[in-house]
């Protein structure tokens, strides 16, 4: 049997047979914890010394306790420790990148196309028609491990998350400080590697 069929049978069966679980998640089983190392690790001593302390290398390599609901050779999903609505989970990839802008697009491309699947499953599991899609990238943006992780989480009608709900939006003016911002942002994805200059694409904020 093929390593993902047993991953796949692993996970079936311990949805099958629930395990009760201590507070502390002290013995959470190993159908249930992700046993394999960090890919990234045998990149480099120095980037394997990098993840010595990342909690999400740790719950990669089966070091640190986790409620797992997803697995596959490139990424992992599992329940977040300090959820804000039941069902807020992670999902995360295997190998460590600090942050989204560190991250290659053909990783991210690979967490986003899992996004589907697994918000339809967690949705029907609470009851919920409607999740978040979140990243904190950067230490101002609430990011706390730094380690790429996309958040999901369910919602439902008013249960008041978050506070900038209830703030006041205004209106995007389409005046010269609109178009100086546009340019600026422009002139930087010319700077990207990577990124296909779209220096000639005209605006559609403000007509010609």
């Amino acid at each position: 049997m093929e390593s993902s069929q047993r991953r796949r049978l692993s996970i079936i069966a311990s949805h099958l047979h629930p395990i009760k679980l201590t507070p502390t998640l002290e013995n959470v089983s190993s159908s249930i914890v992700s046993q394999s190392r960090c890919n990234s690790c045998s990149d480099s001593k120095k980037q394997c010394n990098l993840e010595t302390d990342c909690v999400f290398c740790k719950i990669v390599r089966g070091d640190a306790p986790s409620l797992k609901l997803y697995e596959d050779d490139e990424c992992l999903c599992f329940l977040d420790n300090n959820p804000v609505s039941p069902g807020h989970c992670l999902i995360i990839p295997r190998c460590h990148f600090p942050s989204l802008v560190a991250t290659p697009p053909s990783v991210v491309a690979t967490m986003c196309s899992k996004v589907p699947y697994i918000s339809k499953a967690v949705m029907k599991a609470t009851g919920s028609d409607s999740f978040n899609l979140l990243v904190n990238n950067g230490v101002d943006a609430g990011q706390v491990i730094f380690h790429t992780h996309i958040h999901i989480i369910p919602r439902r009608a008013r249960d008041c998350l978050w506070a900038s709900e209830s703030l006041k939006r205004h209106p995007l003016k389409l005046d010269q400080e609109a178009l100086h911002l546009v340019n600026n942002i422009r002139q930087q994805l010319s700077f990207v590697d990577g990124f296909e200059d779209s220096k000639d694409h005209g605006t559609t904020l403000i007509g010609s």
